[in-house]
């Protein structure tokens, strides 16, 4: 089978040293009490005080870049150790395959060593068709050093090889699914509570009262917190009040809330509070004491909630 003609390109790269990436820490104890602890590993052999050594199967750990990709320490080399497989890539060879990962070591790693790795594009083999498709295999060796005053001595290495090819059938994309539209999450409704959310979907806001000693009780509850009394109607407040308290929520962002979100506690005129949403006004305008008129708002077709704003002078008179 004749090669691509654009692999004269890349065949040269087979042989090439990519520099150095060095790890973020030196060895030491604590990571290496977490590596056991995730693999299920016996860290006793490994924390002997005085002369702690890593297990050997951690060799790749202490030169990855962590949670972000690509975020090595600075003096990390800038080439792309992987180039090859981005050209043959830009061919349409969008699929890769790991096949082999041979880890070998040549001594214990201590505490307190500072290590690092280069690699060396080993192989690229002859174009291979397989039930996956066609493509390359692609042979790379990382080999792991250890920086000492009397010169830099190899600790291990790790041969990792993949296969680059073109499926043998076609990937099916699928067509992206609309994202859901978030919708607000509807309150818990329960005997104590459904006389409230009945009255605001009525343009009313209720606010339970106790039968025996007229006390008015806002969350509703079974018993009157006075005088202990289970009879209670409600009463139909005005709902006109007053900024108690306030909080501006900037995070988390929670959809489908507008951030800033602004809850406010209300003093009702009635004499009982009740926490809500402040509609209409700037978050760095909001003062205690201004006074606030309700509102009964409609959101995702048939959810109603009381929600506040500010009164205005002429409304208020």
């Amino acid at each position: 089978m004749d090669e691509q003609a654009w692999m004269q390109d890349i065949r040269p790269l087979v042989g090439k040293e990519y520099g150095r990436v060095y790890a973020w820490d030196k060895v030491n104890a604590p990571m290496i009490r977490q590596w056991c602890e995730v693999m299920g590993v016996d860290d006793k052999p490994y924390l002997v005080e005085g002369a702690v050594i890593a297990p050997p199967a951690m060799l790749q750990v202490w030169c990855m870049e962590g949670f972000t990709q690509n975020n090595y320490p600075p003096g990390s080399t800038q080439e792309n150790p992987y180039e090859a497989l981005k050209l043959m890539e830009a061919q349409g060879l969008p699929s890769v395959v790991a096949v082999n990962s041979e880890l070998t070591f040549d001594r214990d790693v201590r505490e307190g060593e500072k290590l690092y790795y280069t690699t060396r594009l080993d192989a690229i083999s002859p174009e291979k068709v397989t039930a996956l498709g066609t493509g390359y295999f692609v042979t790379l060796v990382m080999s792991y050093f250890s920086e000492l005053p009397q010169g830099d001595e190899q600790v291990g290495q790790l041969l990792f090889r993949v296969f680059k090819f073109r499926p043998a059938q076609p990937v099916k994309v699928a067509e992206p699914k609309p994202m859901a539209v978030a919708k607000r999450p509807p309150p818990g409704i329960s005997d104590d509570t459904r006389f409230f959310w009945e009255g605001a979907r009525a343009g009313k806001l209720l606010i339970q009262r106790c039968s025996a000693c007229q006390t008015l009780r806002h969350p509703p509850g079974p018993v009157c917190p006075s005088c202990h009394s289970f009879e209670w109607d409600a009463l139909q407040a005005s709902g006109r009040g007053k900024v108690y308290s306030f909080v501006v929520m900037h995070y988390p962002e929670v959809a489908p809330f507008e951030h800033p979100n602004l809850i406010v506690l209300v003093e009702l005129e009635e004499g009982t509070r009740l926490i809500s949403q402040l509609v209409g006004i700037p978050p760095g305008d909001v003062r205690i004491g201004q006074a606030v008129q309700v509102e009964f708002n409609t959101f995702d077709g048939d959810l109603v909630l009381p929600q506040f704003r500010l009164l205005t002078e002429g409304a208020a008179a």
